[in-house]
């Protein structure tokens, strides 16, 4: 392993012509998610009202995203601006796991948010008693620890491994890394079946089953709780569709990338990272009334100064 140290990432189209371009792009992009994001977390953080369960998981679901933005934008700019587009196979497999953590975890907080609305709902009498301060932590905490531990196995199986080859054609270590090693044994590709039952299918079959169960009920309740059933879900089932459209691009782009051309993939992998970020803060600031309240204060406030 000592002598085998960097991998090259050779994901990138005409670099020396378009570096300039590609670190533009991403570095306003990369400000605009922090900004974007940061600034609904502030406002729930500052305003009391705003010290729900519901709102805490919106607030930890934002921060995720800017985790997940970090784990691969810095690095990104770095080789936009480097002459060599490298990495060391350490830090190639601790990207991996912080990648495919703050995705995994996306999917977990959902799942704990379907919960929190399920029970606000169809149990509201039950709900302070059952969503407690204690349950949310628990939830949050575990929305992270869980997909980190899981993410961290498959790379600890993968580090004394030799190598035979050197150079992914991605410009960020994901499950490609496998394609590094000699041989990739049985054990790692059992795991990532059952890694990706256990962190995509079935927290994809509690949210489904959740909300089915939301719109039942609603469906033979009055009016007005089936008004409050939409505003309060409406922009999580939103967010939903974003994962599982990222989601479902990653695997595509991991099945198809050795039959697509470079640039077809560059254009893809970009919008993963793009899209999705950019967003959670766009239907949470717009969607749910009382932060789009305090967001339009703040700016008028802004604008009156």
């Amino acid at each position: 392993m000592s002598n085998i140290t960097y991998v090259t990432l050779d994901g990138y189209v005409e670099m020396q012509k378009h570096r300039v371009l590609y670190f533009v792009i991403m570095f306003t992009a990369y400000i605009i998610i922090i900004c974007s994001n940061s600034t609904i977390v502030c406002l729930i953080w500052i305003h009391k009202n705003l010290h729900e369960p519901m709102y805490i998981f919106i607030a930890a679901l934002l921060l995720n995203s800017v985790f997940f933005s970090t784990a691969i934008y810095p690095k990104l700019l770095i080789d936009f601006l480097s002459e060599k587009q490298i990495i060391s196979y350490p830090a190639c497999l601790c990207q991996f796991v912080m990648y495919y953590t703050f995705l995994v975890s996306e999917l977990m907080l959902l799942s704990a948010m379907a919960y929190d609305r399920y029970v606000s709902i169809c149990k509201p009498l039950q709900y302070p008693n059952i969503m407690t301060n204690r349950t949310i932590s628990v939830l949050v905490v575990l929305a992270w620890i869980l997909p980190a531990c899981q993410a961290a196995v498959p790379a600890l199986l993968s580090t004394n491994e030799k190598l035979c080859n050197f150079t992914l054609t991605v410009f960020f270590c994901k499950n490609e890394f496998y394609k590094l090693l000699c041989v990739r044994s049985v054990l790692l590709h059992v795991y990532g079946v059952m890694g990706l039952v256990n962190s995509a299918f079935l927290p994809m079959i509690f949210i489904l089953f959740t909300y089915t169960k939301i719109f039942i009920i609603t469906y033979h309740s009055s009016r007005d709780v089936r008004k409050k059933a939409v505003q309060t879900c409406l922009p999580h089932l939103l967010v939903l569709v974003s994962v599982l459209f990222l989601g479902s691009y990653d695997i595509i782009i991991a099945r198809v990338e050795s039959h697509l051309p470079k640039t077809a993939h560059l254009i893809m992998t970009l919008q993963v990272l793009l899209y999705h970020p950019l967003f959670n803060p766009i239907i949470y600031g717009l969607k749910m009334k009382e932060i789009y309240k305090h967001l339009k204060k703040l700016f008028c406030r802004a604008k009156i100064n």
